[in-house]
């Protein structure tokens, strides 16, 4: 029997989830857009799943927009944010914060915004834990700022952000400056890993757009989406049809749509006791590995961390070997983000961002727990893990 510990990098759909969806493959597979009744009825399911949605996030339902995935999602807040800003003010250079944490969809979007002169970006670094200061949010702020992007909680090393608080920064200067909360700068944040465990209200956050993703949470995999206040300008960055009030064209997952909105609706019914049951598992797995592998260093922060996850630096070790090492026992885990290992070099950029993090760049493996986890399986890892680090020590 297999352990599955790499839950960070996908989940397995819900049954309840399934279930749902089933109807809109064979039976109610009709076109949402159509005008005859059978499209219609389906319309009204999506529209339903909208709003079920919506309440979870304290939004409208018209706020809310579905994306084919996660990263499609950052793309359209950023690039989406940007294109409408240029099209308004050609002259002008909009300017981004970010951190250099973030998952690799958001750099690479700003990168390329920076390449094509479109943009520039500020790239805050973050502390021994692997947090954004709120301080350097507010002092990176410029007249020319637009957007500010800053994910909920890391992919790797499971921090969380303090998203709270950087948004009532950002609000304070915008009040300094004598802005509404209709004018620039807005605050996206990615909180794809953080849909499981963590506060989506986006009224209590403070935010104007929030990304979630489908697979990420029990869901199918292909659905996404992105939470944009009304009154930000964006524009779409797909040419097509009208669909998603015109930002994200093309024919509604409709199937998709109705297993992420259950898939939400179930993870904020068990929130609260998965989360402390995982929480066990963590810091059981920790205080045991400390206890076997005194050298072993955690990443990021202790107190503020996913529930789920476990990120751990054996200095020395090829951590794509071990991984590899652990595979063969019958245990899946990861050295990295799962969009990173295709990659031809195995290197955390999350951890050798850290201070003195570049050393365990190499050397670090990220466990992440689910809902299908238990302590013997942990127990499993840590009875093999001494004997596997031998092995794999450069």
């Amino acid at each position: 029997m297999r352990i599955y510990l790499d839950y960070a990098s996908t989940t397995p759909i819900d049954k309840k989830v399934w279930k749902a969806m089933k109807p809109y493959f064979q039976k109610d597979f009709y076109n949402p857009s159509a005008i005859y009744k059978e499209g219609v009825e389906v319309k009204k399911k999506v529209n339903e799943a909208r709003a079920t949605i919506a309440r979870i996030l304290n939004a409208q339902a018209s706020d809310i927009i579905f994306t084919g995935n996660g990263t499609e999602s950052i793309n359209l807040a950023i690039r989406g944010t940007v294109e409408a800003f240029r099209k308004k003010n050609p002259e002008k250079i909009p300017h981004i914060i970010t951190s250099v944490i973030e998952h690799s969809s958001t750099l690479e979007v700003c990168r390329s915004l920076e390449m094509e002169a479109k943009a520039l970006v500020t790239y805050l670094l973050v502390d021994k834990d692997g947090k954004v200061k709120a301080e350097d949010v507010e002092k990176a702020l410029r007249d020319e700022t637009i957007l500010v992007t800053i994910m909920f909680a890391n992919n790797e090393i499971g921090t969380i952000e303090p998203i709270k608080e950087i948004a009532r920064r950002v609000k304070l200067w915008k009040i300094d400056k004598k802005r509404n909360a209709e004018d620039y700068p807005f605050i996206h944040t990615d909180a794809s890993q953080a849909g499981n465990y963590c506060l989506l209200d986006r009224e209590k956050l403070g935010i104007d757009m929030m990304t979630l993703d489908g697979h990420k949470i029990y869901g199918p995999k292909g659905i996404a989406l992105l939470y944009i206040k009304k009154y930000i300008p964006c524009v779409s960055i797909i040419g097509g049809g009208g669909q998603e009030n015109g930002l994200r064209p093309g024919t509604e997952n409709v199937s998709g749509i109705i297993g992420m909105a259950k898939a939400l609706e179930i993870t904020q019914d068990i929130k609260e006791r998965e989360s402390k049951r995982l929480i066990i598992l963590r810091d059981y797995f920790i205080t045991e590995l400390l206890k076997i592998i005194p050298k072993a260093k955690i990443n990021g922060s202790r107190e503020d961390r996913l529930p789920n996850n476990i990120n751990f630096c054996i200095p020395n070790v090829n951590a794509e070997f071990l991984v590899l090492l652990l595979d063969a026992k019958g245990i899946a885990c990861a050295s990295l983000s799962s969009c990173e290992n295709l990659n031809s070099e195995s290197i955390s950029y999350v951890v050798g961002s850290l201070p003195d993090g570049e050393k365990c760049s190499r050397s670090s493996i990220r466990l992440s727990m689910g809902r299908g986890t238990g302590k013997g399986d942990l127990k499993d890892v840590l009875k093999v893990l001494p004997e596997l680090i031998m092995k794999a020590k450069s």
